[in-house]
């Protein structure tokens, strides 16, 4: 396969799960990367730069027929550091792939937050460049994947949840029935290499989970996670009170220390939402793409 990729977020967690199966499936890639890098694989090419440097936009597409944009902000304490990133960078990486004169096809990997934009700045930050995203694919296919919440080997942020599951606690945020939703980082990377073979639409959004009947709720967690490890699971509920309090000493820590917080009022109202059920169907009837990791096997078999 002769396939050029260009990829953005490669240095992150999940990022370089897609550049590996990226690879692993015979396509070439160029990476973007914030700082040097060295590769021993010729298929894969490392531009250096960054997303508010439009020239290494323009270098890191120059001859991609496919965009994987996986690149984005997670962490941040007002709406515009979050519009800098997820939607400014968004429109100035479609610019260059239009510009290009060779990209066929623009992947953008959003998120499922993006379904309900009014819950934080992170979720309507991924939902405006959605929206300017559409609005700009004119002449190649757009893609739009909402995945749910996403772990697996390198994950830094779910690995402490399952870990203290497995020892027999499991911290709960907000309704003890609220839907939730997972996905294996294998699953989601196998996802992003189908879609960029298959037959697609001119535009399509699609929500990406593990396809589990039903998916979870906090009890159906702990029912797993004491059938996994063979003993009981407590239940902890988080009152409101103690997150908040715990984001304004993460604001607060953070202002000092100079650097973007996770935990913020503006995030709590995300987690904490009773809803982050998803469905694969979208997909799945387009492109042929089923998930083979649930949550059980990957704490079954250690795949976090």
């Amino acid at each position: 396969m002769s396939t050029t990729v260009a990829v953005t977020g490669a240095t992150g967690f999940i990022g370089k799960h897609i550049v590996g199966n990226l690879l692993s499936r015979g396509f070439r890639v160029r990476a973007l990367t914030r700082t040097p890098q060295s590769s021993t694989d010729d298929n894969l090419v490392w531009i250096q730069g960054s997303l508010e440097d439009q020239a290494s936009l323009w270098e890191l597409v120059r001859g991609a027929t496919c965009v994987v944009h996986c690149a984005g902000q997670v962490r941040g304490s007002s709406q515009d550091t979050f519009t800098q990133c997820n939607v400014n960078g968004s429109v100035g990486l479609m610019q260059a792939a239009r510009l290009s004169g060779s990209c066929k096809r623009f992947l953008f990997l959003s998120s499922l937050a993006a379904r309900h934009p009014q819950l934080s700045w992170y979720a309507r930050s991924k939902f405006v460049a959605e929206r300017e995203l559409i609005s700009m694919a004119v002449g190649m296919s757009l893609g739009i994947f909402r995945p749910t919440a996403v772990y697996g080997p390198g994950d830094k942020e779910l690995k402490p949840v399952f870990d203290w599951l497995l020892r027999g606690v499991l911290p709960r945020l907000g309704s003890p029935e609220a839907k939730l939703s997972f996905l294996h980082v294998s699953d989601l990377a196998e996802a992003v290499s189908q879609w960029l073979v298959a037959d697609v639409p001119e535009t399509q959004t699609c929500e990406l989970c593990d396809g589990v009947q039903g998916g979870y709720n906090w009890l159906r967690l702990k029912a797993i996670g004491s059938a996994v490890r063979g003993g009981p699971v407590r239940l902890l509920g988080v009152p409101l009170p103690a997150l908040k309090f715990f984001a304004d000493v993460s604001m607060l820590w953070n202002r000092l220390a100079r650097t973007e917080p996770m935990l913020t009022h503006s995030k709590i109202r995300e987690l904490t939402h009773q809803d982050w059920s998803a469905s694969n169907t979208s997909l799945s009837e387009t492109i042929h793409w089923f998930p083979e990791v649930s949550l059980e096997r990957a704490l079954r078999e250690r795949l976090f």
